[in-house]
C-alpha cells in the first residue's frame, strides 16, 4: 500500500506562499507580457538581466530553497514551487530551473561544503548563473590531471542555458571513475554553441571542452546518487512550472470563449466546447495534485520523492499538453498563427515532454519502482 510519508502541512498554501505568489504575479505581469517573453528570448542572452536581477534583490526566489548557511533563505522546495508555477505561467525566459534548481542540487547534492561555500551564495544573490552539463543528456568528456590541476576534454550536447551560464558542473570520466567538476568556462579551453530548439524560451546549447581548467566537487563514486537527485528535482521544477502554464491556457482560454461569439451565441455556451472545458479543469486540477505532493516529497526528502517525481512528470506534462491543445483550437483561425501567444506555450510544452525522460519512460520506471514491473 503506498502511504503518504511527506507532512500534510506542505501540502497547503501558507499565507506566506500566497503573498509571495501575489508578488510575482504583480512583477511578471509588468515585465513578461508575450511580446516582451518574444524580445527577451531572442535578445544575446536570452533573458532580461535587469528581470534576473530584481526576482533575486527585490524578492530573493533564487535562495528560497538554499540553505541560510549558504546565502540562502532556508526555505523549502514548496517556496520555490511557488515561483516556478508563476514563472511557468508567463514562460518567464530566466534560467531558473538550470542554475537554481539543477546547478543548486547538484552542490547540494555532492555534500562538499568547500564547493557550496564558493558557489552558492552566488546562486542565491543572482550574480551567477550556472548549468550542469551531462543531465540530462550524457556528456562525452574526461578529466585528467594537467600542469596546475584538473583539465576537462571532450563535448556535452543541449545543455541547459550552455551558451551564457556563468558556471558549468560537469559530469566527466576521471582516472578513478565518473566524478562531478565545476568549470568556469574560458573562451580560449570552451566553445559553446547555440542549438536550435523548439522552444526559444529555454535556450540550449553544445559545450565543447578543449583542456579546460575544472574543480573536482565531492568524491569519486557520489555521480550516480548526484544524477538521481538532480533529475528529480528537475522532474519536480518541471510539474511545478507546467501546472502554471496550465493555469494561464486555461484563463485565456476561458476568457475567449466567454466572449467569442458564432452563430448569434457566445462559443463557450455551446455543450461541446462546455464538456471540452471541464475536461481541462479535471486534468490541471489532477496534475496541480500531483505537483504539490512532488514539491512536499522534494522538500521533505521523502523515500517517496522519486514515486512522485514520476507520477508528477506523467501527469503534469499530459495535462499540459491538453492544455496547449485546447489553447490552440477553442481559439479557432487566430489560435492557428504563429503570431499568438499559444504557440509560446504549445512550443514550451512540446520541447518539455522529453526534457527529464518520456511519458512512457516515467511509466516504466514507476512500474518498477512500485513493483510492478514483470
Amino acid at each position: 500500500m503506498f502511504r503518504l510519508d511527506a507532512d500534510p502541512a506542505l501540502l497547503l498554501e501558507t499565507e506566506e506562499r500566497r503573498q509571495l505568489r501575489v508578488v510575482l504575479r504583480d512583477l511578471l505581469a509588468d515585465t513578461c507580457g508575450a511580446e516582451e517573453v518574444r524580445e527577451q528570448s531572442e535578445s544575446p542572452r536570452g533573458h532580461s538581466r535587469a528581470l534576473w536581477e530584481r526576482l533575486a534583490g527585490e524578492i530573493g526566489v533564487h535562495g528560497l530553497a538554499l540553505p541560510e548557511e549558504y546565502g540562502g533563505a532556508g526555505y523549502g522546495f514548496t517556496e520555490l514551487a511557488v515561483a516556478l508555477e508563476e514563472t511557468g505561467r508567463v514562460l518567464c525566459p530566466v534560467p531558473l530551473l538550470p542554475t537554481v534548481v539543477l546547478a543548486a542540487q547538484a552542490l547540494l547534492s555532492s555534500g562538499d561544503r568547500s564547493a557550496c561555500e564558493r558557489w552558492l551564495p552566488g546562486i542565491a544573490a543572482g550574480a551567477l548563473t550556472a548549468t550542469v552539463a551531462g543531465i540530462p543528456h550524457p556528456a562525452r568528456v574526461t578529466a585528467e590531471h594537467g600542469r596546475d590541476g584538473w583539465v576537462l576534454r571532450g563535448e556535452a550536447d543541449f545543455v541547459l542555458d550552455g551558451e551564457g551560464a556563468d558556471l558549468l558542473l560537469v559530469v566527466a570520466r576521471a582516472p578513478d571513475g565518473e566524478r562531478l567538476f565545476a568549470c568556469v568556462p574560458d573562451a580560449a579551453t570552451c566553445d559553446r554553441t547555440a542549438r536550435r530548439v523548439l522552444d526559444p524560451t529555454r535556450r540550449q546549447a553544445l559545450v565543447r571542452l578543449r583542456g579546460a581548467a575544472a574543480h573536482p566537487v565531492g568524491e569519486a563514486g557520489q555521480v550516480p546518487a548526484i544524477v538521481d537527485a538532480v533529475l528529480d528535482a528537475g522532474r519536480v521544477a518541471l510539474a511545478a512550472e507546467h501546472v502554471g502554464g496550465c493555469a494561464h491556457a486555461l484563463d485565456a482560454t476561458l476568457e475567449y470563449v466567454s466572449h467569442r461569439t458564432q452563430f448569434g451565441r457566445v462559443i463557450g455556451s455551446f455543450q461541446a466546447v462546455k464538456h471540452r472545458m471541464a475536461d481541462l479543469l479535471v486534468e490541471i486540477e489532477g496534475a496541480r495534485s500531483a505537483s504539490a505532493y512532488a514539491n512536499a516529497a522534494l522538500a521533505s526528502r521523502t523515500s517517496q520523492l522519486p514515486v512522485a517525481a514520476s507520477a508528477a512528470a506523467v501527469v503534469c506534462t499530459g495535462a499540459y499538453r491538453l492544455a496547449v491543445t485546447e489553447y490552440v483550437q477553442l481559439h479557432g483561425g487566430i489560435g492557428f498563427t504563429w503570431e499568438h501567444p499559444a504557440h509560446l506555450y504549445l512550443r514550451r510544452a512540446r520541447a518539455d515532454e522529453a526534457l527529464f525522460g518520456t511519458g512512457d519512460d516515467h511509466r516504466l520506471r514507476l512500474a518498477g519502482l512500485l513493483g510492478l514491473a514483470h
